[in-house]
This record gives C-alpha cells, structure tokens and sequence, in this order.
C-alpha cells in the first residue's frame, strides 16, 4: 500500500514525537538534585582521597556548607563555596541546611524587601542556618546567634 500524504505527516510528527521523548529522557536521567549538606562539627578535615591516609587540604568550622556531588562507602565527595573539590567522611555532614555569605558584606532584612529594615549584617565566610526556600530573590536565614531575616541570593552560596 502506497502511504498517503497524510500518513506521512503522521509517520514523522510520531518519529519527532518518539526523538523529544528519547532525548527529555536522557537529559532527566542526567539532571540530579543538588545535595547540600552541613558539617557538624568544628575541626573537620577534608581530604584529597576518600581515606584518612589522604592528605588533609583544610579543617572546616561547624556548619560549614558543601555541596555532595557523590558518595563512596562512607565517604562523599564535596564542592565548597571557592569552587574547592575534596572528600570528607560523609558521617561528619549533617542535614542541616546553611549557606554562606559570599559577598563581602550581606545585609539581612526583616522582610524580602531593600527598603525594610536591617535586622543584621553578616560578613563573608559567615555560616547562616536557612529556614525557608528560596523566593522571589531573598531567602530567610537565622545567625546561630538567633537573630533571623531575610538575605538577598546574590550574597550568599549554598542554594
């Protein structure tokens, strides 16, 4: 049987159909969630091997955040806020979600808004528990000192 015009149309909508379908799922099986942790504790070292014969790179302060990117046996291994790559053992992350201030100077405002009033400032490299997902450009955060508000994102690494 000779194909018609019409079930040519139809022959190559399904093939482009069944090639978007092909590719969506490649690229789905390729996308990850990103999985930010926190350290625990004060003193964590980061090494460049996942073994405690590695050599240490840096010791890290409590709730220090890094990014997994995998995991091998009990160790995982991490991105920092400078871009850093190591292993560190993957008991000694916690859950707890920060982020950490990139920019020089963050100011946390009592309402995702710049013209509320400041709540606080945080400096770079200070570690700030996060309470709320993103939105709208802000994030709402909390000093370990107790003291919350909101952060712009473009001060802060760790979302």
């Amino acid at each position: 049987m000779k194909p018609t015009k019409t079930t040519r149309v139809t022959g190559i909508a399904g093939l482009t159909r069944l090639s978007l379908f092909a590719v969506l799922a490649l690229v789905a099986g390729a996308v990850q969630a990103l999985e930010f942790r926190s350290v625990k504790d004060t003193g964590v070292a980061f090494y460049d091997s996942p073994s405690l014969a590695g050599r240490k790179l840096f010791l890290v302060s409590r709730y220090y955040p890094v990014e997994v990117l995998t995991r091998q046996n009990e160790w995982a291994r991490i991105r920092d806020a400078s871009g850093a790559i190591a292993w560190v053992q993957y008991a000694s992350l916690s859950p707890t979600r920060t982020v950490v201030v990139t920019a020089p100077e963050a100011v946390i405002r009592t309402s995702p808004d710049v013209k509320s009033s400041v709540s606080f400032k945080a400096t770079r490299d200070v570690a700030l528990q996060l309470l709320e997902p993103p939105k709208s450009g802000w994030v709402k955060v909390r000093h370990r000192d107790g003291v919350s508000g909101y952060a712009p994102l473009a001060a802060l690494w760790g979302l």
